[in-house]
């Protein structure tokens, strides 16, 4: 998989993409992911990517041109499944989303900053728009990274070991059960006899049930969105 991350500050994105899970699996060349700073298609002697907007509202948008101009480039150069903008106006992020999405060979992520982007790159340029939640952040850098992890970690050899994925919160509609490490008892907090059972059959009950209990309490319309 290879990852093209758009943006106009390619700081915010250094750390979360090298590091972890992203980072080895970057290492590994498991994934390849590009961070282009769009000033580097910017405007005039100053390279600017963003002006004011029509209509006279306070705040700046992010330019068609400089925009446009990248992803012209990198699509001169190979073929993509997608081009995402980060944007709260998007289907929401989840699940069954990054799991479609780790199956695509090039993606473009295009992170919004200032007011926004002008519109007619997503009339145009932009094939999908996807939120991480109904709230606004400074820019689309954060969600971009949250993204990417979400799809890396899918890829077959990101993990040490690929069934963890399986049994992550939401691969089945519901939330994980709780996990434990040694040791046995601290302070009188106990892990759980069934877990110290050596039964599958009994460990497996045990954490479906869990799973069910957890998600009725903490997340109840998820059953009803799943089953």
């Amino acid at each position: 998989m290879r990852i093209d991350i758009l943006t106009v500050v390619p700081e915010l994105l250094e750390s979360p993409l090298s590091h972890s899970i992203v980072g080895r699996a970057v290492r590994k060349g498991l994934v390849e992911i590009n961070v282009h700073n769009l000033r580097e298609f910017g405007i005039g002697p100053r390279h600017n990517v963003d002006d004011y907007q029509y209509g006279g509202d306070a705040g700046m948008v992010m330019m068609v041109e400089p925009v446009y101009r990248m992803i012209s480039k990198l699509k001169s150069e190979r073929d993509y499944d997608a081009v995402i903008y980060m944007s709260p106006d998007g289907e929401r992020l989840d699940q069954s989303i990054s799991n479609e999405l780790s199956l695509l060979r090039n993606i473009i992520i295009l992170c919004g900053h200032y007011k926004g982007i002008d519109h007619r790159i997503r009339e145009h340029l932009v094939t999908r728009e996807i939120s991480v939640g109904d709230y606004v952040v400074s820019g689309g850098e954060i969600p971009a990274a949250l993204l990417a992890d979400s799809l890396v970690r899918l890829i077959p050899g990101a993990l040490t070991d690929e069934t963890s994925a399986l049994s992550d919160s939401f691969q089945d509609g519901l939330l994980s059960p709780p996990v434990y490490t040694r040791p046995v008892d601290f302070n009188g907090w106990k892990v759980p006899e069934v877990l110290l059972s050596g039964n599958p059959v009994l460990i497996h009950e045990w954490q479906d049930n869990q799973a069910l209990e957890r998600t009725k309490l903490l997340r109840p319309e998820l059953l009803n969105k799943n089953f």
